[in-house]
Parts: structure tokens; sequence; C-alpha cells
């Protein structure tokens, strides 16, 4: 039986809510049945219509949303809520629906600071509800598959590692017209007390902590704002130590003219290293110290269980952006169905990340934007 879902956010002209939406279809898990698409009324009513909701299904206000499905009988109401607003909209409905009995898919990153990231942690804790955050690229099967290779020792203990994520897109001072989401991603009143570290730093982070297994510890940042006007952070690499002793390399930047979203990482261990990127998300490449470099691909019959659970095609056919965010609502779907069975998930529903991945995304902003302003070396990581 399809999860009944609600969103809050994602207006027409909104280009993140139609991913989510495009995503959450994609599996047939999911019925989009409600919706607060726009803090304007009749914006979200245009919205709901376009997209074939019952008119009394499309709400004004978030709080109007959550209020008045949980008056709907069990069987009806909305069961999963997605929230697709900037990101000092996100800490109180995503608050209001896990404490009246909401599952949340929340955009990244999870709050507006590293406060309120602890403090939905909290009500989480107290709900029997599941919070599922979107970040996209552990989504991917050979990025599950590099995982995996780092977590059965398969390239030996990991020693270095390298994430990038250079985009071009805010080379020039786009806020200053009609950007959208220009204007609200460079706004420290919306975006919170970082620009493009929060924006895709925040991914990258996630993406080593996620293919390593391994959890920073310590950082030395070194964050710029290139663009002339600009209020936060367009560029900034970072020196991490991480928890088994070994060190890493992470840069953010959207003033890279000419880059596009090829987000890449490297790990290195004692046997091998790794390395995947976007721009050719198919293909894993293993290299070792002693013999020729591997190339695995999605699709095939050698990868991992986890690599081969979040595939949908046969090898050679092209998995992107859209199936690797589908595996995240996918996963989330079926540990909420096997919950509802009584029976355990899988260990590849179960995933997705979650809560702690999100407390840990504030964390690295506020201590990333903090090593900045210091003299200090090295700052420990704030959680």
């Amino acid at each position: 039986m399809k999860l009944r879902l609600g969103m809050i956010g994602g207006g027409q002209g909104a280009f993140i809510g139609a991913v989510h939406r495009l995503a959450a279809a994609l599996d047939g898990m999911y019925e989009l049945t409600a919706g607060a698409f726009s803090s304007d009324a009749e914006k979200s009513r245009a919205t709901g219509v376009s997209l074939g909701l019952s008119a009394d299904r499309v709400y004004a206000s978030y709080q109007e949303l959550i209020e008045q499905e949980k008056q709907r009988p069990e069987a009806d109401r909305v069961q999963v809520i997605t929230i697709v607003t900037p990101n000092h909209l996100h800490f109180e409905p995503a608050r209001m629906a896990l404490e009246n009995g909401f599952h949340v898919v929340l955009d990244k990153p999870m709050t507006f600071s590293l406060a309120e990231a602890k403090q939905l942690e909290q009500v989480a804790a107290t709900s029997s509800k599941k919070l599922c955050l979107t970040h996209t690229y552990s989504g991917y099967p050979m990025v599950k598959e590099a995982r995996q290779l780092v977590a059965n020792a398969t390239i030996g203990k990991v020693r270095k590692a390298y994430v990038e994520y250079p985009q071009g897109w805010l080379s020039n001072f786009e806020e200053g017209g009609d950007n959208k989401q220009a204007a609200w991603r460079t706004d420290p009143a919306r975006s919170g007390i970082a620009g493009s570290m929060g924006d895709i730093g925040t991914h990258a982070f996630n993406l080593l902590e996620y293919v390593t297994g391994l959890q920073v510890t310590q950082l030395c940042a070194d964050i710029n704002i290139v663009v002339a006007g600009r209020q936060l952070d367009d560029d900034g690499s970072v020196l991490l130590k991480l928890s088994n002793g070994a060190s890493a390399v992470l840069t953010a930047s959207q003033i890279a003219a000419g880059e596009e979203n090829n987000i890449r990482i490297r790990v290195y261990g004692e046997l091998g290293g790794l390395e995947w990127q976007q721009a050719d998300a198919n293909t894993l490449q293993v290299k070792w110290l002693d013999k020729p470099t591997e190339i695995r691909r999605t699709g095939t019959g050698y990868v991992s269980s986890f690599a081969q659970h979040n595939s949908r095609t046969p090898a050679g056919h092209p998995e992107g952006y859209l199936e690797a965010f589908a595996n995240l609502y996918r996963n989330f779907a079926l540990t909420l169905q096997a919950e509802l069975s009584g029976e355990p998930a899988s260990p590849e529903a179960l995933d997705y990340p979650s809560i702690a991945e999100g407390v840990r995304g504030m964390a690295f902003i506020e201590s990333v934007i903090a090593s900045g302003k210091s003299d200090k070396k090295w700052t420990d990581f704030l959680v």
C-alpha cells in the first residue's frame, strides 16, 4: 500500500519541490495527498490544483496542514510530510510534524542552527516517528559500493581522503537580480551563517563521513567571500582530522566558473584507493598499490547487496541524480512499511540519512565558520 505524502513548500517555480515529487513517485511507494506549497495561500492552491489534489487537502500554511490532517481518520490522513523550504523554515514544521505523529522527509541542512538541530534530535527521540534527511549523493549505487569496500577493509585502513564540490553558478552577483535561488541561499536571515559551506559543503562533508565510516574530530578552515557585496561565503577549503587518525581535505566553491555539480570523492587506504564522481556516477574506480586499477559498474552482478538494492536498470543504462534521490525515498518507505507490518527492515532499507547526520551537518557548518574566523590552526568539531 502506498504511503500518503504531504508536502510543505515546493510551490510553482520552486526547483527542489518538483525533484522531491519525482523522486517520491519513481517507485510508486508514495501518493501525494496534501500540501501547503507556499505561504501565499493562492499560490499554494494553484500548485495543488495543478498537481490534481483535492481542494480540501490544499492548505494555506504548514500549521493548517498538520492540524487539519491530524483530525482526519488514521486511514485517510497523510503519514509522511516532506519539507522543502529554505533553511530558516525547516525546524518549526519538522518539530510540529514529529510531535503530531507524522514521519518527516527534510531537505538538508537539517535546521538553521546547531542548537535547533539538537532540539529536533530531542523531539525525534521522544517521538515514535522517523526522519529522513535528503543527502542525495549517498543514494548512488556506486557510493554505496565504495562505503562497503571501506567497511570490509578491502582497501585497508583509511589514511587519506579528498572530497570536493565545485560549482560556478554564483561567479557573479546573482542575488542582485531576480534569481530567487541565489537570493535566499546568500541571505544570512534565510540560509544561516554559511553560504557555500552550508549549501554544498554539507553534502561533501556527509559524503566523506558516509563513505569512510569515520567522523571528523578537528578541522582547519579557510573561508572566503570572493564576489563583492556578497554576505556569505562562496568558496572555502578545509583540512580535516578523522576519528582513526587519518586526514582529509574538503573543498566547496560556488565561484568555480564553468563547473556544474561534479561532486567527487577519493579515499586512500593501506592497500588501495577509491574514486567516484557524479559526472560518471555509474563508475567506481578501485586503485591498487600493486596491480592494475579496477572499474566497477552499476547494475553488474559483482557489486555488493547495497549497490544492487539501489540499482534499477541493467548495466550500461545511466542512473543519475533523480534515481539517487528516489533511493532515499524508497529506503525510507521500506523502513516505514516494515514497521507497519511488524517485520524488521533490511540493512539495505535502513541505509538512509537521518537525525544523526543532520546534527553532524549543522555541527560541520558551525565548526567551519568558527575555524574560518579563528587564528588557531585546529578547531575541535563542535558536537
